[in-house]
């Protein structure tokens, strides 16, 4: 028997859902006991914000293993061939920016110097300032996920014919596993670090 949702959620919820539809499964919240609507939006921004600063299923955030990091550590290379701990924050800024360029509409082809940009001042203050941009970069990009239209999400995140762009949707959820991707490189370069 389907019941409407303000049925289900008054009451016990078993853990055999087939009473329960897709659609109102997935607009369901499990948390610290208690069971509440969010959007989906509201979700990829918990999960972005979980990756970056705190509270993630996986282990240390992004903002958790920076903390702590020296400019002199940020700029070594403990593994040959691989990207300093720097590059990596450098790097995560510079996606996180081109998903927020692009949920504006810009389309925000990265060329190779903005992917990976040189490091060309090392000081304490550079160091600082880098991981200050990470932090606003960041927070934008939370502030404009927290403006998108719901019914965006399944659109192209850009219209170009010459060009096709995944949707919001894929963009979105792409950018919080590029930040975890990161997060586990530069967890690896801190622990070789510890070894020099």
């Amino acid at each position: 028997m389907r019941r409407s949702l303000s049925q289900q959620t008054t009451e016990t919820v078993s853990t055999d859902y087939a009473d329960f539809d897709l659609e109102n499964l997935c607009n369901l919240w499990i948390g610290f006991g208690e069971i509440s609507m969010i959007t989906e939006l509201e979700r990829i921004r918990d999960q972005f914000r979980r990756a970056f600063d705190g509270e993630a299923w996986h282990g240390p955030s992004v903002l958790a293993l920076l903390n702590g990091v020296t400019a002199l550590q940020a700029a070594a290379h403990p593994i040959p061939g691989a990207h300093s701990i720097w590059q990596l924050t450098m790097h995560i800024e510079a996606w996180e920016r081109a998903c927020l360029r692009r949920l504006n509409g810009d389309p925000a082809q990265l060329t190779d110097e903005e992917d990976w940009q040189p490091i060309n001042d090392t000081s304490d203050a550079a160091w600082e300032s880098t991981k200050q941009r990470l932090l606003d970069t960041h927070r934008e990009l939370l502030d404009a996920i927290a403006r998108i239209d719901e019914s965006r999400l399944n659109e192209p995140i850009i219209t170009n014919a010459n060009t096709p762009f995944s949707s919001v949707y894929v963009t979105l959820h792409g950018g919080v596993q590029h930040d975890l991707y990161h997060a586990g490189q530069i967890a690896i370069l801190k622990k070789a670090l510890e070894n020099l």
